[in-house]
């Protein structure tokens, strides 16, 4: 926060904080809290006099962030999974295009405690090792943790999250549907929102948890729409999945890399594996280390999100050709 914080003041100086919005994403948000708390009451018999019940609510992030920052206009959390932080970023854009703010602060955030990484080996979703997404010898996910903010305004120019789009297949609590029909409708939607045709899209950053459920169903869907030929890649090798952070946290990264778009070349963000694909998944082009793309004109690049009950979404950052 405090990177964005001078523009966050320069807005509100101009909009008034009643016009700034805060809309977070979070799936662990007062887990580890909850775990202090019980741990306290069972060595001391009551709870820590600093303990209060605010601190288990998801929404304590989007009030502390508010209350930090000063905005006064909608502020909300949201918690659907591992999708949480990126449709977050969906409603903030919406919030802009509805008129109900002129400026919104958006992103996730999300801690390791116990209870998640209880719950995913319960699933036995934790590799023991580095992800290692889309290979056949991918054997689950490692876990991070992390947080990332944007700022969303309707001024021309920069970077610009052009295109969202958003699916629920509730096909299984836990496990994705096999064929990747949400993921699909999730990217299709982002595509038509933003008026871009696949072969338009320069780079997707892949959820890419490195679980055998989800590489299989996402590989699918991204085939589907794109063929092979899409560069693509997965950053979760190179950070862990950071859970309900993880679609604000991997947008970041794109950003990060649209702003690194130099002399028609843009570098791609690599696809960190043991490089032996998986014969029995849709073949797709992984960024290699180092790997950049002649892109001459507008540049878009897409993040997908996919969480627990089919919760989907993908977001398309558009970017003009730097001076």
């Amino acid at each position: 926060m405090q990177q964005i914080e001078p523009e966050i003041r320069a807005v509100m100086d101009v909009v008034g904080p009643e016009r700034v919005a805060v809309v977070m994403g979070t799936s662990t948000s007062g887990a580890a809290e909850a775990e202090y708390a019980i741990a306290h009451d069972l060595r001391t018999g009551a709870l820590a006099p600093e303990f209060d019940c605010v601190q288990l609510e998801h929404g304590g992030l989007t009030q502390f962030l508010a209350a930090c920052t000063g905005a006064r206009g909608p502020a909300y959390t949201l918690s659907t999974a591992c999708s949480s932080a990126a449709k977050a970023l969906a409603s903030a854009r919406a919030l802009l295009a509805l008129d109900l703010c002129d400026a919104v602060v958006a992103g996730g955030a999300d801690s390791l405690c116990g209870l998640t990484a209880n719950g995913f080996h319960a699933l036995q979703a934790i590799a023991d090792e580095p992800s290692n997404p889309f290979s056949v010898n991918r054997k689950g996910l490692t876990l991070g943790e992390g947080a990332a903010a944007f700022l969303l305004t309707r001024d021309a120019g920069g970077i610009q999250l052009v295109g969202a789009g958003e699916a629920s297949d509730a096909f299984h609590m836990s496990a994705p549907e096999p064929e990747g029909t949400g993921a699909e409708t999730a990217m299709r939607a982002a595509l038509e929102d933003a008026g871009v045709a696949p072969g338009e899209l320069s780079y997707l950053n892949l959820h890419g948890t490195g679980t055998p459920l989800n590489d299989a169903m996402e590989s699918r869907a991204v085939h589907k729409i794109f063929g092979g030929d899409i560069a693509c890649s997965s950053t979760k090798p190179l950070v862990g999945h950071t859970l309900g952070a993880s679609g604000a946290v991997e947008l970041g990264f794109c950003w990060v890399m649209l702003t690194r778009w130099r002399d028609g070349l843009l570098p791609l963000l690599p696809h960190r594996w043991d490089g032996l694909a998986d014969p029995a998944l849709p073949s797709l082009r992984f960024v290699r280390v180092g790997e950049q793309l002649k892109v001459a004109t507008r540049a878009f690049v897409m993040s997908n999100s996919f969480g627990f009950g089919g919760n989907n979404c993908a977001l398309l950052l558009a970017a003009e050709p730097p001076c």
